[in-house]
């Protein structure tokens, strides 16, 4: 019975540091960077770290274009085009951002971003946002976008979540549990 209790116990315990690693490494997938048409900087979370992340992925020459997405209202106007504004103080060309602003969820943002790098015939795309809604945020966009629309993943730094240590932080660990929760509700509705 001691026997059975202990391997019980040791089963319980490599879960629980399979689930607070493995839950980490899920949500945020991580791709190796390259040039593509366009960088996206989806709106929520820690938006101040995606826009900071977007530009400096832009300045450092990963695409000519950046394309922002998001309807919430930041004051009078859409979070796109505030992202945008920040985006222009900080150097980037008017000229070269397109923003979309009907969207007021991730699913949304894949559909209504996808319409948008159609009609201009991108081909690819980074996807920016915070490190636990990466995986959501692609999994929205490769089904908005199809299977060979090339996406490469890359997140910004979230001043909330950390990979590492997602678990030692209250409002972290209520972002990971929620997108867990998110990610499983829509694997069911697939």
């Amino acid at each position: 019975m001691i026997k059975k209790l202990i391997k019980l116990i040791v089963i319980i315990l490599i879960l629980g540091v399979v689930f607070l690693f493995g839950a980490s490494i899920y949500l945020s997938p991580q791709d190796k960077l390259e040039k593509t048409d366009t960088i996206v900087v989806i709106s929520g979370g820690d938006t101040d770290a995606r826009i900071n992340e977007g530009v400096a992925l832009y300045m450092d020459g990963f695409s000519d274009k950046m394309l922002f997405s998001g309807a919430a209202a930041e004051g009078e106007v859409s979070n796109a085009s505030a992202m945008k504004n920040i985006a222009m103080r900080k150097g980037v060309p008017v000229k070269d951002i397109l923003i979309e602003e009907d969207s007021r969820t991730t699913e949304e943002n894949a559909v209504d971003v996808a319409r948008i790098v159609k009609n201009q015939e991108f081909t690819s795309l980074i996807l920016v946002t915070s490190p636990y809604h990466q995986r959501r945020a692609y999994e929205a966009f490769r089904g908005a976008l199809g299977k060979d629309f090339k996406i490469i993943n890359h997140s910004a730094k979230d001043s909330q979540w950390r990979k590492a240590d997602w678990w030692s932080n209250e409002q972290a660990r209520f972002l990971t549990i929620g997108e867990i929760m998110k990610n499983l509700y829509s694997l069911i509705n697939q």
